[in-house]
């Protein structure tokens, strides 16, 4: 890998690892298709106590957005409250009352899914098509993100490289994780990964976060997938892929003058549904706890019609 020649390196990937064509033209689900009915069968029946882990960051003001291409923090504002209600300005009859509230928020300002349109690989979206042709500015009229809604359920797999590889837990900034890496914490945590799987990365980056406070979580240096592991990503037919991170793969860039190589080739040349900024703190203790690193998952996009991302609020019970 040449780090001077990002260009040169992504273009070689995205020719080895490219599915444009292997579902139809016509597809606007990308590696989803790996997750069919068999492997959501698969999945539930790895629900053994009826444990439960929600792996989402709150959704509020006090999130980790900086403005950062007009990314800001969720905005909750209340429409109707009991206060309304106790002083009998709602007009409704026999003494009901409510509350109503709404949210103001980018798609992708926490606990989110980057759809099929949300990365473009010169001037080609998912499958080969025309960037222009797909992403407009009524929203991604082919690969919106509401087709994936139904189908994000199946068998989750944790993989904590924070645990397995980093010190107390934790990988460092700036450090890239690589295949063996992902290898090697699969085989101590006695685990496949697999067609079809969700694959939940822990760097440990999160949890330094909160303990710390957000400093440059969003968009600054992070532990991450390497460049490296495309053909991993590709090789195993995952169906997605999550991390604890803001931007999923390690920043800075292993290239000089890139930004987001990883993304490049993974989405709109793998097709490869990516999740950013999910919080699998609470589910890793547990597996740590019982040795079960696989469980059912599910991460239901919001069916935003043309959206090219969405919140998740993931659910994974054991």
């Amino acid at each position: 890998m040449n780090r001077h020649d990002p260009e040169g390196a992504i273009g070689e990937a995205a020719k080895a690892y490219s599915n444009w064509g292997r579902w139809g033209e016509h597809d606007r689900l990308g590696t989803l298709n790996f997750l069919d009915e068999g492997k959501r069968r698969q999945g539930a029946s790895l629900v053994r106590r009826g444990v439960s882990f929600s792996l989402a960051q709150s959704f509020d003001v006090n999130g980790p957005q900086k403005g950062w291409r007009r990314r800001t923090n969720p905005v909750h504002t209340m429409l109707d409250t009991g206060t309304d209600a106790a002083l009998g300005t709602q007009g409704f009859p026999h003494g009901i009352g409510g509350a109503d509230d709404v949210i103001a928020m980018p798609l992708q300002c926490s606990t989110q899914w980057d759809g099929l349109g949300h990365i473009f690989d010169h001037g080609r979206a998912w499958n080969g098509r025309a960037a222009e042709k797909v992403v407009t500015s009524d929203g991604d009229l082919v690969t919106g993100i509401e087709h994936m809604a139904p189908y994000v359920a199946g068998r989750g797999v944790l993989l904590d490289v924070g645990r397995v590889i980093g010190a107390d837990g934790e990988l460092p900034d700036g450090f890239a994780v690589t295949e063996e890496h992902l290898t090697a914490t699969a085989e101590a945590h006695g685990v496949a990964v697999g067609r079809g799987d969700i694959v939940v990365v822990r760097t440990g980056q999160l949890a330094r976060a909160r303990r710390e406070g957000w400093g440059d979580y969003a968009g600054g240096p992070a532990p991450g997938l390497s460049f490296t592991t495309a053909g991993w990503l590709h090789r195993a037919e995952i169906a997605a892929i999550a991390t604890d991170t803001w931007g999923f793969e390690v920043r800075p860039n292993e290239f000089e003058h890139a930004f987001q190589p990883l993304h490049q080739v993974a989405i709109p040349n793998i097709g490869l549904l990516i999740g950013e900024m999910w919080d699998p703190d609470a589910l890793a203790e547990d597996c740590a706890a019982d040795g079960g690193y696989d469980f059912w998952l599910t991460a239901a996009p919001l069916p935003i019609t043309g959206a090219v991302g969405s919140p998740v609020n993931p659910v994974a019970v054991k």
